[in-house]
């Protein structure tokens, strides 16, 4: 093999992957949705009436702790970062057996239906929370995020993490249909000490000291951070964040692997 040609075939490879999952978004959206009533646009609609309502039982509460740190743009933030966490873990277990056939194309991979499904809860999520976000701006009950970047990194992290933790997920509820049965209780288990409407500044100790060893409370202590001024930085640790999250996927990448012969197509 030339020196030119590894390069080539590696960006060839790329482009082939980008088309699968491209098409299988597409497949997933068809599937999911369909194209009655306002069709793809559900994709948004569907996790804007779920931040709503969460937002309305929030939005009498009053200021949280601070002038800038206002109920609605923290019930918002909050409860969509964590759907895109509960959407990716919760469909991972479906997603084998709902793309069977799919396998039978050499260029499909499980890797690939997982990563398709990410996508799409991502941007569907991230739509719905800009859309909500600009909507209670314009009636007066939020300010715009006071670290865009660092708001954005926050929920770019959460789709990794999520992500991530899906791979092995899948793998483990293929092999076993009891794993199945704790995914959903637990990730209800997770949404009150998640830090998805509180921070760490909040919580006394010896409590916030266990707290701060989560990835999911770090990420979270990281979107309010990026959602507001007045919340302190001090307990941030982004990179301990990017090590599960590169320990997680490595994890289910060689999960996934171990997987794909026990799969069955017939």
């Amino acid at each position: 093999m030339s020196a030119g040609h590894g390069p080539a075939e590696l960006l060839r490879g790329l482009d082939v992957q980008r088309h699968v999952v491209g098409a299988l978004i597409m497949r997933e959206l068809h599937t999911r949705y369909g194209r009655e009533n306002i069709g793809y646009l559900w994709m948004i609609v569907e996790p804007m009436l779920l931040a709503v309502a969460v937002a309305l039982l929030h939005g009498n509460s009053g200021g949280l702790h601070s002038k800038d740190l206002q109920p609605v743009p923290f019930a918002l933030g909050g409860y969509c970062v964590f759907m895109v966490f509960r959407s990716i873990i919760g469909r991972a277990e479906s997603t084998i057996e709902a793309n069977r056939p799919l396998l039978f194309h050499r260029s499909v991979t499980i890797f690939d239906m997982l990563l398709a499904r990410a996508v799409l809860e991502g941007v569907a999520t991230f739509a719905a929370l800009a859309i909500l976000l600009a909507g209670a701006w314009a009636l007066g009950m939020a300010q715009p995020p006071a670290r865009p970047l660092v708001f954005f990194a926050a929920y770019m992290l959460m789709l990794w993490f999520a992500f991530a933790l899906s791979l092995s997920i899948c793998a483990a509820s293929y092999l076993s249909k009891a794993v199945s049965k704790f995914v959903h209780p637990l990730t209800y288990i997770a949404m009150p000490i998640s830090g998805a409407f509180f921070t760490l500044a909040w919580i006394p100790e010896p409590f916030r000291g266990w707290l701060v060893w989560s990835p999911l409370n770090q990420i979270f202590e990281m979107l309010h951070v990026g959602q507001f001024h007045s919340v302190d930085d001090g307990y941030l640790a982004p990179f301990y964040v990017v090590q599960w999250c590169l320990g997680l996927t490595l994890a289910g990448l060689l999960a996934l692997r171990a997987l794909r012969p026990r799969v069955h197509l017939g």
